[in-house]
């Protein structure tokens, strides 16, 4: 049996694109700017340490990760042939074949293509090694299989989401139109997980701490302000703070504040679609909502790094597996983002840092089309499920069975 020419195709380019990645991360090719992989060198393999001695980095301001993160950074002992960096750099591999391979599956279901495959495929490359430098593939192959599976087993989708929620958070957001059963399952498999970390090892909730006092991160929406405050004298500065370039100085902690409250708007307006969106949805929606609400968490938060772009390419390539889903703009413009945000890091970051011309010109670029596509993604989904059905004529009346007289 003859393979059709265009899986080849995308299967030629995500081998072609992986092997250059492969290259990026293991040094033989090496992009300008800062070394994007001695967080795998020097922070995940000090985390390894520790964890590896049984107790969770509870002296580390940097670790800001929910507890079931220790797996992530202990996974490359499962490859002891190997060094640390090595072994969790083929295991990102891995990882990427895993959801390459979910989406390819997943094109040969009626009313589904090869776009979310394309989307991976093109998506992940575009960040440069970033995307094998942290563990973040790991947790959107997670959430990817999660939204694969939630079509048909809701169940199996509670289950991963709580996974990829102890992960690294934001995969709760694929909860946000899942039935019941998902829900129930999700919240099951969290206590038992939770519980199970809190036994295992002292400090698994320390991280709540940590993420609490993060400030306004230099590459995100609100961090806008300053760049461009810099060049009228504002008198803050720019550091790097619990684990992240950040800035710090006069009205940072009111911007971190407006910050949070957009993405409480966010959230309030994610629950009033929900509340609208009643009735049983289409075959993407579950996805076109997961990707809505990721988008407005990422593009409002007071940090935006480079790898959240690997979040959106992963759940955008399941929204494009279904060939009528309305979410193709927004994630076009998420595909572009992605593209910019490897200028922005690492080849131009010190442009960034610096607050010049062409780092304020790339943020305003890269944040600009966060916005947009968030904005365009609730516009469509608000036509595909609020607006369709309100437009939909009401079902007549069901003529009431004559009635026995005895």
């Amino acid at each position: 049996m003859s393979i059709p020419r265009r899986t080849l195709a995308v299967a030629a380019t995500w081998a072609a694109t992986r092997y250059l990645l492969l290259l990026c991360v293991f040094r033989v090719l090496v992009l300008p700017g800062p070394d994007v992989t001695s967080d795998v060198h020097v922070i995940y393999r000090g985390w390894a340490q520790v964890l590896g001695a049984g107790t969770y980095p509870l002296d580390d301001v940097t670790w800001q990760y929910p507890p079931l993160a220790a797996l992530a950074v202990l996974s490359p002992e499962a490859l002891p042939f190997l060094g640390y960096a090595s072994a969790f750099f083929v295991l990102a591999f891995l990882a990427d074949v895993l959801v390459f391979g979910l989406l390819m599956h997943a094109a040969d279901r009626p009313g589904t293509s090869l776009n979310g495959a394309w989307m991976w495929t093109l998506g992940v490359p575009l960040l440069g090694p970033t995307a094998y430098a942290r563990y973040d593939l790991m947790v959107t192959a997670v959430a990817v299989a999660a939204l694969l599976a939630g079509v048909r087993r809701p169940r199996l989708l509670g289950a991963l989401a709580s996974v990829g929620a102890l992960l690294k958070v934001w995969p709760v957001l694929l909860l946000v139109r899942a039935p019941r059963r998902a829900l129930t399952s999700a919240a099951v498999s969290a206590a038992a997980l939770l519980a199970a970390c809190v036994a295992a090892a002292p400090g698994a909730l320390a991280f709540l701490t940590f993420q609490r006092e993060r400030g306004t991160e230099v590459e995100s929406l609100g961090a806008l302000v300053f760049h461009v405050a810099r060049h009228f004298g504002w008198r803050g500065e720019v550091r790097l703070n619990y684990g992240s370039v950040e800035f710090l100085g006069p009205y940072v902690s009111l911007v971190s504040a407006l910050s949070m409250a957009l993405s409480a708007l966010a959230l309030g307006w994610l629950v009033l679609w929900r509340a609208r969106a009643r009735g049983p949805l289409g075959a993407s929606t579950l996805a076109d909502a997961a990707f809505t609400a990721v988008l407005l968490s990422t593009a409002t938060s007071r940090v935006i790094s480079p790898q959240y772009l690997l979040w959106l390419v992963g759940l955008a390539a399941v929204c494009l597996v279904f060939r009528r889903g309305p979410m193709a703009r927004p994630a076009l413009l998420v595909l572009v983002a992605t593209g910019v945000t490897v200028l922005e890091f690492p080849i131009w970051f010190s442009h960034v840092v610096a607050s010049d011309r062409l780092g304020v010109l790339l943020l305003l670029v890269r944040n600009g089309l966060l916005v947009a596509a968030s904005l365009i993604a609730c516009r469509q989904l608000w036509r595909s499920t609020v607006s369709a059905r309100e437009a939909l004529p009401p079902r007549p009346a069901r003529a009431a069975a004559p009635s026995a007289v005895g």
